[in-house]
């Protein structure tokens, strides 16, 4: 394959806005809302953590939306960090990224979407493993031959995930299943307020993935900063939405005790059928996320291999000659999401890294404020509203999240710094032979 070709510039407005969204929005819609209610103790303190929970987020996402309209660039935090605070950061931050984290969630995705699918087909374990490396065969085989059919899949997917959303939303909203909202419940208001809090910044979680494509997006200095901020405002108001639709359906006990609420929710509105159509809701949902976490995560090693930071540089930085996408980069990530199946440690890998990833993000939103001082603005590009407000409210959020990590497994937040600290060797080999 050829290395000097490089990505084209393929990826719309659109379909990198179905990015943001599709990759915010997966399961945890659907399924989050009794949890985050369990601890906020009532409807409204609920609502309220969605809301400060969305309110992070987008700090966050204003913010390294101005570094990506500097660094126009693929690979996204991982080459952020390389740039603003030195290759060993950007390379650790690869290193846990392309090995083991995206190929990780990718495994955990597919198995998400053979699960659900076992509502409409019953199946057993190995079936279901044999299904989800199906379905993630015919994602790998769309986006090797084009990344405009990963595109395609990526906005369909957006656009049918929501349906479901839409329907409990529109008619939820005018519903008075529940009147006043269902009761205020046993707990008392604000109890759990900080967890509740940090369990929406999960659902929040993704929407970074979109910058690992700067690099074959139109106008990524124009694109990226909009279509970040557009798709996070867009989905804190489904978020909130969904949930006060929620609240108007169900009683508070219900939703509490509930494992699938959005399920219960399309059951009481919709009938016996509810329940499958929120089940193919989800489905389509963990398929949007599939693809997308798949199309991003590639774009992390073929950046990797164009630094010489990686084992095997030469074949994963390369574009395959006719379909001019990252093949090889996508059947490495591919590869080792299918190990991760089999071996059933998909879940334990992404558990021990949460820790080590959000620090990451967390210098990644602080990197604005190094950015300034390394790059002077250009007139009329993107810088984040409100600064230095914003950033520190994100900075902030992602502090939380840490010192919340640390305290409920601080076991767990070690190991995931060792396995981090693990790909030190790699490096110093590699940069000793790239010398």
């Amino acid at each position: 394959m050829n290395t000097t070709k490089t990505l084209k510039k393929t990826v719309t407005f659109f379909e990198a806005l179905a990015i943001v969204v599709g990759m915010i929005i997966g399961s945890g819609i659907f399924l989050k809302p009794g949890i985050v209610l369990n601890n906020a103790g009532t409807p409204w303190m609920s609502i309220l953590a969605w809301g400060v929970g969305g309110i992070i987020t987008l700090a966050s996402a204003l913010s390294v939306a101005e570094i990506a309209a500097a660094i126009p660039k693929s690979g996204g935090l991982y080459t952020y960090l390389g740039e603003l605070y030195g290759g060993v950061f950007g390379y650790l931050l690869g290193w846990v990224q392309a090995v083991i984290s995206y190929p990780a969630s990718v495994a955990a995705l597919a198995i998400a979407f053979a699960t659900y699918s076992g509502y409409f087909l019953p199946i057993n374990d190995w079936q279901q493993k044999l299904l989800a490396v199906s379905i993630l065969a015919f994602i790998l085989i769309m986006n090797v031959i084009a990344t405009k059919f990963g595109g395609i899949i990526q906005t369909v997917a957006t656009v049918g995930k929501l349906i479901p959303v839409a329907g409990i939303i529109g008619v939820g909203l005018f519903s008075n299943l529940a009147p006043g909202f269902g009761g205020i419940g046993a707990s008392a208001a604000g109890t759990g307020f900080g967890v509740a809090v940090l369990g929406t910044l999960w659902a929040y979680d993704g929407w970074i993935g979109v910058t690992n494509m700067a690099g074959e997006i139109k106008d990524p200095v124009k694109t990226l900063p909009k279509v970040i901020s557009i798709g996070v405002m867009f989905v804190i108001a489904v978020y909130v939405l969904f949930n006060i639709a929620i609240f108007k359906v169900l009683p508070y006990d219900q939703i509490v005790s509930s494992k699938t609420p959005g399920a219960d929710a399309a059951e009481a509105l919709f009938g016996s059928g509810g329940g499958a159509f929120i089940t193919a809701g989800i489905i389509v949902s963990v398929l949007g996320a599939l693809n997308g976490y798949l199309m991003t995560a590639a774009r992390v090693p073929q950046a990797m291999g164009e630094q010489n930071q990686i084992p095997f540089s030469r074949v994963l930085r390369s574009i395959h000659p006719k379909f001019q996408t990252p093949a090889n980069a996508l059947v490495f990530q591919s590869v080792l999401a299918v190990i991760y199946i089999f071996s059933g440690t998909f879940d334990t890998l992404t558990d021990l890294l949460v820790f080590v990833l959000w620090i990451f993000f967390t210098m990644g939103v602080f990197g604005v404020f190094i950015l300034r001082k390394k790059m002077p603005a250009e007139k009329g590009r993107y810088r984040v509203p409100l600064y230095p407000v914003t950033p520190i409210i994100g900075v902030a959020g992602g502090l939380y999240i840490l010192g919340s990590t640390i305290v409920s497994d601080p076991l767990r937040s070690l190991i995931g710094i060792g396995i981090t600290l693990a790909g030190l060797p790699v490096y110093y080999v590699l940069s000793r032979k790239n010398q």
